[in-house]
């Protein structure tokens, strides 16, 4: 592995943070306090090519590999995690299972409209009484002539009100048996296709997460993504790289609270010194600095294999699961080092702290993440 940073890593990872600076960080806390999901900024962003990053040129995405793809999430996240989040979401798992699973048809009509931020894309997975348990899911897609009728609930997801096309997974076969669903695409308008409920979040709060409902959904069958029983085949490998995604997610929110954390001890003084020379303070800092630096290896580790094509199974949970619970640990020290202020939302780092927690949970729980671990290494 090469830990030197190319041209191409530098410049998008440039873009990104240039981009963060100038439209999102403005609007932070706004956004934040109002649950408000600023869909404006993705199509800004598409037009910089950070919604399609890994979409071959072929589809009108930037062609680029996961180096780039966790630059941006990265330089993103430190300014806002709610945004580094829906960038995440729409490249990695939508996009990311229509690049992967889907045929030449409907990679011409949809990947374009997916890479340039036209259109914001949703995953449906999980529901109400299946989380982790998704081969027991309740949404079904019976077949009838040459169209799939769709019924049931998805829940926890994100864009689930704005996203103009969303890849859904039904089940087509009986509960918990092997190959008992199918993946769907599904476009915004379609009969029988509504938003539900709209999450009010801890953190993560300019995310949209919400329902997607289905009420005898009917969807032609040129919709369905590969072949009947695949579904949870094609989940399951595109959460491998959506781990990635939300290791550097992770990554970004605690560097960011490091930076700020860092910024405070060296102008926060209390007697007559800044506080950073107090061992207790220092060493925190030390701390802070080599779990990041950890998880940061583990990234490049997964992004490594996935830019090789190699299977990324462990080396994708190894990160999701270090960098989140890094990114947890990293804020509440910050918070710690700001003290009183730090509890205040005047400074940033009350918000990396609630939007860190997230990243435990989504795409796979730390538990679910020591599962995976663990079963590769006693294969």
């Amino acid at each position: 592995m090469n830990f030197t940073q190319n041209e191409i890593t530098q410049q998008v990872a440039q873009v990104a943070k240039d981009f963060a600076q100038k439209h999102i960080q403005p609007h932070v806390m706004e956004w934040d306090e109002s649950q408000h999901f600023p869909k404006h900024v993705f199509h800004e962003m598409g037009k910089l090519g950070l919604m399609g990053i890994f979409v071959p040129e072929q589809y009108g995405g930037s062609g680029f590999g996961y180096y780039e793809y966790v630059a941006a999430i990265v330089e993103t996240a430190k300014v806002c995690g709610s945004v580094g989040l829906s960038l995440a979401a729409h490249n990695s798992l939508c996009t990311g299972h229509m690049l992967y699973c889907a045929n030449e048809d409907q990679k011409k009509k949809y990947l374009p409209k997916l890479a340039s931020g036209e259109w914001i894309g949703a995953w449906g997975l999980t529901e109400p009484n299946t989380g982790s348990d998704a081969a027991n899911m309740k949404t079904t897609a019976v077949k009838e002539g040459d169209e799939w009728i769709l019924n049931g609930t998805k829940c926890w997801i994100t864009h689930g009100i704005s996203a103009e096309l969303a890849v859904v997974i039904a089940r087509t076969g009986e509960p918990r048996a092997s190959g008992n669903s199918t993946a769907f695409i599904v476009e915004r308008g379609t009969p029988g296709f509504k938003a539900g409920k709209k999450e009010n979040k801890l953190g993560m709060r300019a995310s949209e997460t919400s329902e997607m409902i289905f009420d005898n959904c009917r969807i032609p069958d040129t919709n369905r993504i590969g072949e009947v029983g695949d579904g949870f085949r094609q989940a399951l490998k595109i959460l491998d790289g959506g781990r990635i995604s939300i290791a550097a997610l992770a990554l970004g929110i605690a560097k960011g609270a490091y930076e700020a954390a860092l910024k405070y001890s060296q102008e926060r003084y209390q007697f007559d010194q800044p506080i950073a020379n107090f061992q207790g303070i220092s060493f925190k800092l030390a701390d802070m600095a080599t779990e990041i630096a950890a998880a940061e290896l583990l990234i490049f580790k997964a992004a490594d294999l996935k830019n090789r094509g190699e299977k990324v199974t462990e080396a994708g949970a190894m990160a999701k699961y270090f960098a989140s619970e890094v990114a947890v640990k990293v804020s509440n020290d910050a918070v710690q080092i700001f003290g009183g202020y730090g509890y205040t939302k005047d400074f940033p780092v009350e918000k990396y702290y609630r939007d860190s927690k997230l990243c435990t949970i989504g795409e796979g729980t730390s538990e679910i993440q020591k599962i995976v671990i663990a079963r590769e290494q006693l294969k």
